[in-house]
């Protein structure tokens, strides 16, 4: 597999991440009554640790870890089309880092979206 390809299949996962996020997100929106919206991150959960969505860095994923959570997301209460229920997703060490600081998440490895401890 070539370089580009390889780079290409690490980022269509962050860029569809990012804009499920994004999505979620609305900053700078304000409600009728004045008040700001609130916004959602892309963050997972993992051995009680958070971590954020990293993108546009080269990493090789290593073994199965288990299962991340992703929080639910509702920055539109009233609104149930605007709400994302929490989920759960595969949870891949990262080669030459620590779990306590970094993982992969994704359905596959090939997937796999690169995530720092926040």
């Amino acid at each position: 597999m070539t370089s580009a390809l390889q780079t290409g299949r690490r980022l269509l996962p962050a860029a569809l991440l990012l804009l499920a996020a994004v999505g979620c997100a609305q900053q700078g929106v304000t409600e009728p009554d004045g008040a700001a919206q609130a916004s959602c991150a892309y963050v997972v959960t993992y051995a009680e640790r958070s971590y954020l969505g990293v993108a546009n860095t080269d990493f090789t994923v290593g073994k199965k870890l288990g299962t991340a959570t992703v929080p639910e997301c509702d920055d539109t209460p009233g609104d149930p089309e605007g709400a994302v229920p929490e989920g759960r997703i595969t949870a891949y060490a990262v080669e030459g880092m620590d779990p306590a600081v970094a993982i992969a998440v994704g359905d596959t490895p090939a997937e796999a979206t690169l995530m720092k401890v926040h």
